[in-house]
């Protein structure tokens, strides 16, 4: 599998792309139209900037700053910008879990009782005629695999939602995953494991997250510093970004009527004592591309092994049939859902502008990317306005940058 010097060319900000897109067969004069559209959407108030990277069988083709950080400051959006993950938090979570699968610490089969007991006896809530919920006992446990593919049943806002959004409210400060997580045991699930596909926003993997501390025996953001973001040299990757670093994050602004404004509360998910798999980190364009590539070259950086090929395999191979199609704004056919993410099975019938086999996820504040072994690309998009109609005009702008 391809390993690369990827460092270079992202950490060094000035140094340009090697060797020539044309080399890897992506066209160095057809890539401008990536800025080109990015500043489009800026233009018309749809984002205040980006930062966009593309790299094709190994090498980084495309790095690039577009816009500002922040409307009333103006200042210039950065290569080293920090953004919000939100969700794009997940896949991360996903390769933990897997690293510990393959030590054998784990089965993607192991019932969440194993480590937690308190998942044993769970009830599902189901909706009564007229108004109002019953429980009954859960067929089967829920296990690993049902939280890494959102087929638990937990916190997935169905019928125990008004329950899971109650017990969400009792987390404190002070609270870690030790002392929290065994409290969602007592939420019903919203469904009979296994049988749907419904987003847990939250609550599934911030309790892959308690499962990882448990099998390894170390905190969960320790075990991610040292077993993924140190030998990928994600420099720039965090739950809680250090004081002297926030100069670097971008401001978070949502769409109105009247155009951007930054959301009327602080968001913050996750906290000091909380690391959130599910949400929680904060990381910028050039560490996360790090991460996919590791991922397009098969489970290797820079002569660092995370995972075997197989295992990355079976990360970006539909696990649930068709119960993702027409999920959460998703085409009502042509996807699936792997480990984590989502899997394009047919770009054709789901009206996708990137290829087959193509992995990936995006974040409640705009963050976005997807992985294609077979095409050897990675791509990035980091903004941070919630939206996903720029995904779209994102991929469509890399595609036509293919040459071969």
């Amino acid at each position: 599998m391809l390993t690369t010097g990827i460092a270079a060319a992202v950490i060094v900000q000035a140094a340009p792309p090697q060797p020539k897109p044309d080399a890897v067969g992506m066209s160095s004069e057809r890539l401008t139209r990536i800025h080109e559209m990015v500043m489009t959407k800026v233009k018309e108030g749809a984002i205040t900037g980006a930062v966009t990277a593309v790299s094709r069988k190994g090498r980084v083709v495309h790095f690039e700053a577009h816009g500002v950080m922040d409307l009333e400051s103006k200042k210039p959006m950065t290569k080293d910008a920090l953004f919000h993950l939100a969700s794009t938090s997940k896949p991360v979570t996903a390769v933990a879990i897997l690293i510990l699968m393959e030590e054998g610490k784990l089965l993607l089969t192991d019932p969440v009782s194993k480590f937690i007991p308190e998942f044993k006896e769970m009830k599902v809530a189901l909706e009564v005629t007229g108004g109002g919920t019953t429980k009954v006992a859960a067929e089967r446990q829920i296990t690993i695999l049902d939280l890494l593919t959102h087929t638990s049943g937990l916190g997935a806002g169905g019928a125990a939602n008004a329950e899971f959004q109650a017990v969400m409210k009792t987390r404190q400060p002070a609270d870690t995953l030790a002392t929290f997580i065994p409290k969602l045991a007592g939420v019903p699930l919203d469904y009979q494991p296994g049988t749907r596909w419904r987003y847990s926003g939250l609550a599934g993997f911030d309790t892959l997250g308690r499962i990882v501390e448990v099998a390894s025996g170390m905190k969960f953001d320790e075990f991610l510093r040292t077993r993924l973001f140190e030998p990928l040299g994600m420099t720039s990757t965090w739950f809680n970004v250090p004081e002297s670093e926030a100069v670097r994050k971008v401001t978070i602004y949502r769409r109105t009527a009247s155009g951007l404004e930054k959301p009327p509360a602080r968001i913050s998910i996750g906290g000091p004592n909380y690391p959130s798999g599910a949400g929680g980190l904060t990381s910028t364009a050039g560490d996360y591309l790090r991460f996919a590539q590791m991922l397009c070259n098969g489970g290797t950086l820079d002569g660092k092994r995370i995972l075997s090929p197989w295992t990355v395999e079976l990360m970006m191979s539909n696990q649930v049939g068709d119960l993702f199609n027409g999920q959460i704004g998703r085409s009502s056919k042509g996807v699936g859902f792997g480990l984590g993410g989502e899997v394009v099975l047919n770009a054709a019938e789901a009206r996708l502008r990137k290829p087959n086999g193509s992995y990936g996820w995006d974040g409640a504040f705009g963050t976005y990317w997807y992985v294609n072994r077979k095409e050897q690309i990675a791509t990035i998009l980091f903004i941070q306005t919630p939206g996903r109609a720029i995904h779209f005009d994102f991929d469509n702008a890399v595609a036509q940058a293919v040459i071969e």
